[in-house]
């Protein structure tokens, strides 16, 4: 029996092929208004486009719980943190540890635009699949890469927010990981999220069972080389984590940063707007592997 949340993936799916591609859209603009073109978007383009690999690799994006904010307003934003030293002693702490921790109230941060860049061979646009494909399977790709960035190491990222503990002994539980896992349910959490470098994930593939164990108890995995070797963020991202996300997007063609490209050309740049926020820090932990 399938569950409710693969029914509402497959119904996510089945809403965005109904739709163009922003490949197609963007094609339109240029057969309009050719080197003038830019198209905006009332969605983030990053989560406009299906996988066609047979061996998915998820985005960090797809962990997190994203809010839209040019559909659900938003004024503030709730999280925790860990007691500070001279805090009274509270009631029941010693078995729930989350029991002592302090409540916050934030507005919500100012949201980081994520950028990428490609530069089109020439004509390409007068063979219209091959223009829709380049900027659906190489533009989009690369701002999912660079969103990446500004989820896991950008200003806002996870490896910058205060107050992620960072786990180096294994203890009784022969894995960092495990480890990890276990913290966050003392804290009353779920780890429930594991963002890893690929050449440790198939490392540990390689020598036991932990990475399909690991999947198999329920931790979606992201394998990216936004984390250092090494190294591995766990967390609760289910509930502890959220992705605010402007709702809007831009394709057009512009000039580049110096040092984009190697050499001239014609340029694209795709942009989106958002940003991380960490409710439960005392949930999320970088492990040394």
């Amino acid at each position: 029996m399938q569950t409710a949340v693969k029914k509402t993936m497959a119904d996510v799916i089945a809403e965005r092929k109904k739709q163009p591609s922003p490949g197609r859209t963007f094609l339109e603009a240029v057969a309009a208004d050719g080197l003038g073109a830019s198209v905006e978007f009332d969605v983030t383009i990053t989560d406009s486009l299906t996988s066609s690999r047979r061996k998915p690799r998820y985005p960090a994006r797809n962990m997190l719980k994203v809010v839209d904010l040019s559909r659900e307003q938003r004024r503030y934003y709730w999280h925790e943190s860990a007691p500070q030293p001279g805090d009274p002693e509270i009631e029941g702490a010693s078995m729930r540890r989350e029991a002592a921790s302090r409540f916050h109230r934030s507005p919500i941060p100012d949201l980081l635009a994520t950028t990428a860049w490609v530069q089109v061979p020439p004509d390409l646009w007068e063979d219209a699949d091959a223009f829709q494909s380049f900027i659906d399977y190489r533009l989009i790709v690369r701002l999912g890469t660079a969103e990446n960035v500004t989820i896991i190491r950008g200003e806002g990222g996870l490896l910058n927010i205060p107050g992620i503990a960072r786990i180096t002994s294994a203890g009784p539980f022969g894995s960092t990981i495990l480890a990890a896992c276990n913290e966050a349910e003392q804290m009353g959490g779920t780890a429930d999220g594991l963002i890893i470098n690929p050449a440790d994930y198939y490392g540990l593939l390689a020598s036991g069972r932990l990475m399909e164990d690991v999947e198999q108890n329920g931790v979606f995995i992201v394998r990216t080389r936004l984390v250092d070797e090494g190294t591995a963020i766990v967390g609760d991202f289910g509930h502890g984590a959220q992705l605010f996300d402007a709702g809007r997007s831009v394709i057009r063609f512009a000039e580049p940063p110096p040092g984009t490209f190697a050499e001239p050309g014609i340029a694209l740049m795709a942009e989106i707007y958002e940003r991380v926020v960490v409710n439960l820090p005392t949930n999320f932990f970088v492990v040394s592997l």
